[in-house]
């Protein structure tokens, strides 16, 4: 057997090995497929239609909201637009609050403290199924 044909039987195996090892690691947990939740929360007053008060302000009252119901989350900031319940259009500002397998009435319950909180008509909420899984890894 040639050189190469010893080095492209090895580069297989190992990329095999790689596969088996990936796929039973004890660094890898398999989670069942799960929820994700999306709540969607404008930064615009209702009224006004209008942001009051400074960004940073809405996302420590969200970070508040989510530490009262011990829930993991993350959030990001996006700009959007809007169709208010009179037909007028506004471009704002929006939190997006993900939530992973949250149960839904504490999605709900969630949405409707940062809806009255940020003085809004509605927020959105979305769910997607997730596959997901945890890896860790440490240095010994």
């Amino acid at each position: 057997m040639s050189e190469s044909g010893i080095c492209e039987r090895n580069t297989k195996q190992l990329i095999c090995d790689i596969i088996i090892f990936g796929q039973n690691a004890k660094n890898k947990r398999e989670m069942p497929e799960m929820v994700e939740t999306k709540i969607y929360v404008g930064m615009n007053d209702s009224a006004e239609k209008k942001q009051l008060f400074e960004t940073e302000t809405f996302i420590s009252i969200m970070r508040n909201v989510c530490y009262s119901y011990k829930t993991p989350f993350s959030f990001n900031v996006e700009e959007g637009g809007y169709i208010h319940e009179d037909g007028t259009y506004t471009r704002e500002n929006t939190l997006v609050l993900t939530l992973i397998d949250v149960d839904k009435s504490t999605v709900e319950e969630i949405a409707k403290d940062l809806c009255v909180f940020f003085h809004q008509e509605s927020v959105l909420i979305t769910e997607s199924p997730v596959h997901s899984y945890y890896i860790s890894e440490s240095l010994e």
